[in-house]
């Protein structure tokens, strides 16, 4: 199965959103560098795509309906991006790293997804 890259950081949240609401916890998980850490489930560092993969899956068991959140503006300093979204489930923040890989995409390196 052929996936859309995220050519910006930003579009890393809308694919995430995308295969999220289609129950692709394999693409989600895609969307990560290797060695990325996710602080999910809240307060837990899920470190390595393999185990953001597991993460994942529990997430899409339950088959929640995610919607796009409004972007805060994106930091780019070199090859790293700083992204957020103002959540609309009132948890306070959301906060990404993302950092552009060789061939021009870009991957999360850490999410903490509530803030």
């Amino acid at each position: 199965m052929t996936r859309e890259i995220a050519k910006t950081p930003e579009d890393i949240a809308r694919l995430f959103v995308e295969r999220a609401n289609a129950g692709d916890a394999e693409g989600m998980a895609m969307l990560y560098e290797p060695d990325a850490v996710l602080d999910y489930p809240l307060g837990n560092h899920t470190v390595g795509r393999p185990a953001i993969h597991k993460a994942l899956e529990r997430l899409v068991e339950a088959r929640p309906q995610f919607k796009l959140e409004e972007p805060l503006p994106t930091l780019i300093s070199g090859d790293l991006a700083l992204t957020g979204t103002h959540p609309l489930d009132g948890t306070g923040g959301r906060v990404q790293v993302a950092r552009r890989q060789p061939d021009g995409s870009w991957l999360r390196v850490l999410d903490r997804p509530e803030a």
